[in-house]
């Protein structure tokens, strides 16, 4: 063992360690220090005049709010100006400057998901001389005004001495559940499922703004023009085991799809009664 390899190793036991003392699950905590890492490179390219408009969405946007009260994801979505093929140039670009003791690389394989106005790539990150772990990151466009800036719940980042880059850019919640709304009530909502528990779970601790996330609902669904605001929604069948699986494993408060069906009936109502007082 040569001693170049010595302090990553010594990471991977401080991350055994301190997943276990924190009672977090040693993969999730691998992801949130990837993710934290390339929220660093990026914040960097931003000093550095490569990268303008940005912000993370989906569900890394969710966990960096809410812990481990969301769920787990181990890919990382991206907001960015510009074409997918100017996109992808800038965060190439970006990913040279390396963060901290991390550097990264984007491997060779794109998806192009041209109706998506998305490009999905892996980058590989190594801390130090070591391999650390290959994430998938999906680069859409930013054509959002709203961007929160919020300092990550996440635990164990310090114990590992790991640092973590705050505040961080985040599209703005009412702006997230707008979207989550029109995917899973649309007619593209197959597969969906997981985006009814994460706008339950916003409303659930509080922080789900009814007027704005009313009007910014208005908005979504007339540009996307799939489907009409307020939307109607009728559970399928196959996502009711999906979701009490998902329900029980978060600890939410409501475990059986019929009483999870029933609240997301009550936030549709509650943000149509706002968007008609609002009108």
């Amino acid at each position: 063992m040569n001693s170049r390899q010595k302090p990553s190793e010594r990471l991977e036991k401080k991350l055994a360690r301190v997943a276990r003392e924190q009672g977090i699950d040693q993969e999730r905590l691998r992801h949130w220090v990837s993710f934290l890492a390339l929220c660093g490179v990026l914040e960097r390219a931003c000093h550095e005049n490569i990268l303008g408009v940005y912000y993370l969405k989906g569900g890394v946007a969710m966990e960096l709010r809410f812990a481990q009260r969301a769920r787990a994801t181990k890919d990382l979505d991206l907001g960015m100006e510009g074409t997918r093929a100017g996109r992808l140039q800038v965060l190439s670009e970006a990913l040279r400057l390396g963060f901290d003791q991390f550097s990264f690389r984007l491997k060779a394989q794109v998806r192009d998901m041209e109706q998506a106005d998305t490009v999905r790539v892996q980058v590989s990150i190594q801390y130090r001389t070591r391999s650390w772990q290959t994430i998938e990151v999906d680069l859409g466009p930013a054509n959002v005004g709203h961007v929160d800036l919020i300092e990550p719940s996440v635990q164990g980042l310090v114990e590992l001495g790991i640092p973590v880059i705050s505040p961080v850019r985040c599209l703005g919640l009412a702006e997230q559940v707008a979207q989550k709304l029109h995917a899973c009530t649309g007619p593209a909502a197959a597969g969906r499922a997981r985006d009814v528990l994460d706008i339950l779970l916003i409303d659930t601790l509080g922080k789900l703004d009814y007027p704005a996330t009313a009007d910014a609902a208005r908005r979504v669904f007339e540009e996307r023009a799939t489907h009409a605001f307020p939307p109607g929604f009728v559970m399928p069948p196959e996502w009711r085991p999906e979701l009490e699986a998902l329900a029980a494993e978060l600890d939410f408060p409501l475990t059986a799809a019929s009483a999870i069906e029933q609240r997301f009936l009550e936030v549709i109502e509650m943000l149509a009664q706002s968007a008609r007082a609002d009108a």
